[in-house]
């Protein structure tokens, strides 16, 4: 027994050697080391061969050395100063080092977090430590009123589901003469005017501009009497075959191409007027000349097919004030859809004060739920033609709103049930631009269509658009659902391209669909009705 105490003590010392002789500076007890590893096989094996008294001895002797290794504090003999600071009585969780747990030294998400919680919430100064930043605050609400002026957030929601406050600061809004865009019938309907004279006092003082500068340079500009340069050729008496025609065509084509008019509705102009011209016998120059500019006015006049104001008045009148008692008085309802951007509020505001020249009682719908300041443009739109109309005493308007985020389709057709209930003649429905080749966007014009039931719907197309403007009518004209088509155009932005109006002439060759409208300017009396002889004469410029 006494040889056994004796090799026993011996391994117990060398196994304190080996494992002094083995410690890290890394992971001493400062740094929250580990507990020393258990001891080996080997001694645990001795120990059972010594009885219960010397065994709980020697579990004494080991636990005491244990606890003298576990409280050592550095690897120097002599212990580090005080610090002057106070220590935290618990250790950093970043300054344990645990060893994995689990097989593979996989930990749960819920253990980690566990873990992180009991440690953070274990004194005052880890908890300021390992507090979450702050979050910054949420984006400010601004509302811009009608001189361009923001004012910061004031803690009000900009839902306008309430009616609006009306604005007595706003500035005062500039009359527009009634005969400087329509007149009067006998029966004291306002109709608008075809745009005629105006234009083309611009585009003459345009032409002696350019014709100067041409005669400064000695460049000859090309045009469409040009063309009827190929009938010079043609011996008069002579009557015309399509070997004559075949190259003054093929010129007309390429004069139409442009000014912006797609090639299918180019192609089928100049079939249009071969068929006038064929088998016509010929006089001097100047009657094949006038006979080309007959048969291009005629060709136009079966694509245009224009529809005047004074239609539209009459079906509004049939609806609203119907003749027989079958049908009850309703609200005429106009829809106004479109790409991004091409102006359909601003021509609804338009065609808003033409109606209210008629002393109509209109109702403006915001549908466009969609872009930043819809609702505020047509709010400020409403303001205007409230002035106006007071002012001239015609008319009465009124915007019907429910802010932004809503179903467009159920805000239309709640608008409509408004409308009828509030004995308003006429409803126009502003609607949200979309792209023309984006489906999802789209789709969502046949519920709106279901919804609202217009009975007019006019899509607002750019004349600068150029030969897009054909994809973008046939896509709207089938966005409807079966049997649901466009009832109309309306041509914005006529005042920019000058004589390149051909976009008016492929939108209605794409759909067949008349134009009802042209938009010449920023102003509420910026609105024309189409004259074909005007659209005949800008394409044979």
């Amino acid at each position: 027994m006494r040889e056994l105490e004796d090799n026993t003590g011996n391994v117990a010392e060398s196994y304190s050697a080996e494992i002094d002789s083995r410690k890290d500076p890394l992971v001493s007890s400062d740094n929250g080391g580990p507990p020393p590893p258990p001891v080996p096989g080997l001694l645990k094996g001795t120990l059972n061969l010594l009885s219960r008294g010397r065994r709980e001895q020697t579990n004494n002797q080991i636990a005491q050395h244990n606890a003298a290794f576990a409280g050592a504090t550095s690897d120097e003999g002599t212990p580090p100063a005080t610090p002057d600071t106070s220590r935290s009585t618990t250790p950093v969780t970043s300054q344990i080092l645990t060893s994995k747990a689990g097989p593979g030294g996989r930990v749960s998400r819920r253990a980690r977090k566990a873990a992180n919680a009991s440690a953070n919430a274990s004194s005052g100064d880890e908890h300021s430590r390992n507090r979450k930043p702050a979050k910054t605050s949420a984006k400010k609400m601004r509302k811009w009123d009608a001189d361009g002026y923001a004012d910061e957030d004031d803690g009000e929601v900009l839902d306008y589901s309430a009616p609006a406050e009306d604005d007595s600061a706003a500035p005062a809004v500039e009359a527009v003469a009634a005969e400087d865009w329509g007149r009067r019938t006998g029966k004291g309907q306002f109709v608008l005017k075809e745009l005629g004279e105006e234009v083309h006092n611009i585009l003459d003082h345009a032409d002696a501009e350019k014709s100067k500068e041409s005669a400064e340079t000695g460049v000859v500009g090309s045009g469409f009497n040009a063309i009827g340069g190929f009938f010079r050729n043609i011996v008069g008496g002579k009557t015309l075959s399509k070997s004559d025609l075949q190259k003054p065509l093929k010129a007309m084509e390429d004069h139409l191409l442009k000014k912006n008019v797609a090639r299918e509705a180019a192609v089928r102009l100049c079939e249009g007027v071969e068929q006038e011209l064929v088998g016509k016998k010929t006089g001097n120059f100047q009657s094949v000349d006038a006979a080309l500019r007959i048969a291009m006015e005629a060709s136009l006049r079966k694509i245009l097919t224009p529809t005047s104001s004074l239609d539209l008045l009459r079906e509004i009148n049939a609806v609203t004030a119907p003749t027989t008692k079958q049908h009850a008085p309703r609200p005429y309802v106009m829809s106004i859809v479109g790409v991004n951007g091409v102006g359909k509020s601003t021509n609804l505001s338009k065609i808003c004060f033409f109606l209210l020249q008629n002393n109509y009682r209109v109702l403006i719908a915001a549908c466009d739920t969609f872009r930043s300041g819809a609702v505020e443009q047509l709010r400020v739109h409403a303001r205007n033609l409230k002035e106006l109309s007071a002012r001239e005493n015609v008319g009465e308007v009124e915007l019907y709103e429910k802010g932004y985020g809503k179903d467009a389709a159920n805000v239309a057709k709640d608008a409509v049930d408004y409308g009828a209930a509030n004995k308003f003649d006429v409803v126009l429905i502003d609607t949200a631009g979309r792209r023309h080749n984006d489906q999802r966007l789209m789709s969502s014009l046949e519920k709106f269509a279901k919804f609202a039931n217009p009975d007019k719907i006019f899509m607002v197309g750019e004349a600068l658009v150029g030969t897009d403007s054909v994809m973008q009518a046939r896509n709207f004209n089938q966005a409807f659902g079966t049997g649901r088509n466009l009832d109309g155009f309306i041509i914005s932005k006529c005042d920019t391209v000058g004589d390149m109006v051909g976009t008016l002439v492929s939108m209605v060759h794409a759909t067949g669909i008349p134009i009802v409208f042209l938009g010449v300017g920023q102003h509420y009396g910026d609105l024309r009705g189409l004259s074909v002889p005007w659209a005949v004469n800008l394409l044979m410029k």
